[in-house]
């Protein structure tokens, strides 16, 4: 999966998660809908980038350190705190090969709502807008002009519907269809596909 498209921003109520879901290996399309986005907790969220098996690898492991955290600390893993965990998997394995793997992890918890963005090399920053993966400059473009500070979730969703599908047109690893996820005090939910056809033919009007 070294050709994706993937997304976050920060709204009022929490933040909103796009990918695409092709995957490529090469010249070769492998899977026409491969997942991208996972909920970590019922406040947390990841999307992925990068080789299929270091992801899902980490996405797993992810899981597993929420639900200790949880029933230790009898509260949700902060988000910070996720994305430092992930961070920390992927510096250590510097020595012997990197995971290949960029990563957004997103969600809401007591501070509020967070994206943090974290590279194969373990480096991580916190973001309100930003997207990785092969198709990430075209999404930028359409990203930066719409994105706002305290922007709702309706407006964000259809950013980045229109971020994610405008990446598909012209990023050739990029395509097939997306995913969408919003993160917010109620918890993760994904649009079911009748969801984002609306808001795909409203945005096409």
């Amino acid at each position: 999966m070294k050709g994706t498209t993937t997304m976050g921003i920060v709204c009022q109520e929490g933040v909103v998660m796009a990918t695409d879901t092709r995957v490529t290996m090469g010249y070769t399309v492998a899977h026409k809908h491969g997942k991208k986005v996972f909920a970590l907790d019922k406040h947390l969220a990841m999307t992925i980038a990068g080789g299929v098996a270091d992801a899902q690898n980490v996405v797993e492991i992810l899981k597993a350190n929420a639900k200790l955290f949880k029933m230790s600390n009898n509260r949700v893993m902060p988000v910070g705190a996720a994305a430092r965990l992930a961070a920390n998997m992927l510096f250590s394995s510097r020595g012997y090969g990197p995971l290949m793997l960029q990563a957004l992890i997103g969600g809401v918890d007591d501070s509020g709502a967070h994206i943090y963005a974290i590279d194969p090399f373990g480096s991580v920053t916190e973001e309100t807008c930003v997207s990785t993966g092969s198709g990430s400059p075209v999404a930028y473009g359409v990203l930066e002009d719409g994105y706002t500070e305290n922007m709702v979730v309706k407006d964000g969703v259809s950013l980045v519907i229109r971020a994610v599908t405008s990446a598909m047109k012209r990023d050739a690893a990029s395509g097939d269809s997306f995913d969408v996820a919003v993160v917010t005090k109620e918890g993760y939910q994904e649009l079911n596909a009748q969801e984002k056809e609306a808001v795909t033919a409203s945005i096409t009007k």
